[in-house]
């Protein structure tokens, strides 16, 4: 009798081994998902960021704006070096990747006369965040796409036309 039960045997080690593998397999798979949401959310983060200081050169563009010059900027390169006064300003660091497309290509929000008001990612996908936005950026709440999430500066006086490329 001990020929059928060394069968049994390795019929059972062959059947754990293969079991093994597919409980990893899984659980790899909801690594790999989770890791790829947390991923997204950080994108998600520095989109956020990267956005606002966007926003927040343009607005000191403007705020820097002497009579009888333009008061936003023709191109992102402008806020790197403003040469509208004597001296030359910087108002963004340097110019950014969109976290979420990882391209230099933003959307421009654009006046009329093809000066920028602001900027937004060009991408499709849907965001995870929907909701606790800083202040400012509660009409994010109501995205569909990333590219919804629009960084743009709109001064008390109305801007007439503003458009979106």
């Amino acid at each position: 009798m001990r020929g059928p039960t060394l069968r049994a045997q390795a019929g059972f080690g062959y059947f754990s081994v293969i079991l093994a593998v597919a409980v990893f397999g899984v659980a790899l798979a909801g690594i790999g998902e989770l890791w790829s949401t947390q991923a997204q959310r950080e994108r998600e983060a520095e989109l956020l960021r990267v956005g606002s200081e966007i926003r927040r050169a343009i607005v000191s563009y403007h705020a820097s704006t002497r009579a009888g010059t333009p008061s936003f900027p023709r191109s992102l390169d402008d806020l790197l070096e403003d040469q509208r006064g004597p001296q030359v300003r910087r108002h963004l660091r340097k110019l950014y990747v969109d976290p979420m497309t990882r391209s230099s290509e933003w959307g421009l929000v654009k006046l009329p006369d093809g000066r920028i008001r602001g900027v937004f990612s060009r991408s499709t996908q849907a965001p995870l965040k929907s909701a606790r936005f800083p202040a400012g950026l509660e009409t994010f709440e109501e995205a569909k796409t990333y590219a919804d999430w629009q960084f743009d500066y709109t001064p008390r006086t109305a801007l007439p036309g503003a458009a979106r490329r």
